[in-house]
């Protein structure tokens, strides 16, 4: 059936590509605009729609820069008109006022976005542009409603009932693979050779989240090995010359990297959904499983470090210490972990199990953590309760070794 949706869309693009009016051809991108907004007919909206996406792909900086500005400035709401309407729910709250509140209420941007949409392929063209949005807003934060207009959009769009898992593997197909080795944003794929070492033997696993709108592009994607107990080091898990065992001689899953593979899709949340799918999958396929871990980096240790004019001590034990003290303790304003990937993983409910030194002897490790790993215990009888107390209080879930460290980093400090 998707095969033949496919075809049918195809052959309805093609034959209403060219059914615009000739003069469109040389109107604005945003006089286009006003016109799909205007437009009532379904091929007119959808010859509109292809025609503002193909120019908007046309577009440098500037002109997309231009674009987002006249979105932001003249597609928001009306003050004035949701003052109105909603004095009028207000004074008379019926079916008739609320639905004018709300069509106030809402930016003319956010049903253009909708009416772009319904053209094959326009979800990832959607999605790249709000990538280009989001990089231009880091000098134009005037754009941040606009952003925000979309995120509104996609985190809709992308809910968990839409998202599909599926296993990614050796014999996936040659455009998900390639993308496997580009989006890998954790530990860097060098080879061919280096993904098949990481996809094909027995004891390793890799699941994505697709989209029916993106059914090529993963939008997160996270690598399992399957070990006898915790390991401690990354290249233990990656080495060449490891030992490869039987998924059923495994009592342990380590989820060593998760990566988000849409720079359009930030600040959409997939990695909890994912996790907990992932682990429910993997137990029932593996149930001899009796662990779930990560192998995680710490990437902004050092620059906390720097930060508080801190040096990471060579000694193992010390080095330790001060990793633990970390993240146990060091906080942004907003009182959460300092470290990106400690709230991920802490807001999903896992536990910080262990710290290890010179576990991560790649160029990147050394940089972002002096080679200094953390596993977080996904413990499936805790889960929801260490999720609830840090997301009331912002308590922290550590075993006790890790909590000895920390404490031991402290008196030193002293």
């Amino acid at each position: 059936m998707s095969v033949l949706a496919d075809l049918l869309s195809t052959v309805f693009e093609r034959r209403y590509r060219g059914a615009s009016e000739p003069d469109r051809e040389h109107r604005s991108i945003e006089a286009l605009c006003c016109d799909l907004l205007g437009s009532s007919g379904e091929v007119s909206g959808m010859a509109l729609a292809r025609l503002i996406l193909d120019r908007y792909a046309g577009l440098d900086d500037a002109g997309k820069l231009a674009f987002f500005e006249f979105l932001t400035r003249d597609m928001g709401v009306d003050p004035d008109q949701v003052r109105d309407t909603l004095a009028r729910f207000e004074t008379l709250p019926h079916r008739a006022s609320y639905r004018a509140f709300m069509s106030a209420a809402e930016p003319p941007r956010q049903e253009l976005a909708r009416r772009l949409n319904q053209v094959p392929g326009a979800t990832a063209q959607l999605v790249a542009m709000r990538a280009d949005l989001l990089r231009l807003a880091r000098d134009n934060p005037v754009l941040s409603v606009l952003d925000l207009d979309l995120k509104h959009l996609f985190a809709s769009w992308f809910n968990r009932g839409f998202l599909v898992l599926r296993p990614i593997n050796w014999t996936s197909s040659a455009d998900v693979l390639e993308k496997i080795i580009a989006y890998e944003a954790v530990h860097a794929i060098d080879s061919w050779d280096d993904l098949r070492r990481r996809l094909q033997p027995a004891d390793r696993r890799c699941f994505g989240f697709f989209h029916p709108a993106m059914p090529d592009e993963p939008l997160i994607f996270v690598e399992v090995a399957l070990t006898r107990g915790i390991p401690g080091a990354i290249h233990d898990v990656l080495s060449e010359d490891r030992e490869v065992i039987t998924a059923r001689d495994a009592d342990t899953a380590v989820f060593y990297s998760i990566s988000n593979c849409q720079s359009g899709l930030a600040g959409i949340s997939f990695g909890n959904s994912l996790i907990k799918q992932v682990v429910a999958d993997l137990s029932q396929e593996v149930p001899n499983l009796k662990t779930f871990v990560t192998l995680s980096p710490i990437p902004d240790l050092m620059r906390w470090l720097a930060q508080n004019d801190i040096a990471l001590p060579e000694d193992e034990d010390a080095c330790r210490q001060v990793a633990a003290r970390y993240l146990l303790h060091a906080k942004r304003a907003d009182d959460t972990p300092f470290d990106p990937v400690a709230r991920f993983h802490l807001g999903n409910g896992a536990l910080v199990h262990a710290v290890h030194a010179g576990a991560d002897l790649s160029p990147n490790g050394q940089r972002q953590s002096g080679g200094v790993m953390v596993n977080y215990l996904y413990d499936l009888n805790h889960i929801t309760q260490n999720h609830e107390r840090f997301a009331a209080t912002g308590r922290i879930a550590a075993s006790a070794d890790v909590k000895a460290l920390a404490a031991a980093a402290a008196k030193t400090t002293e």
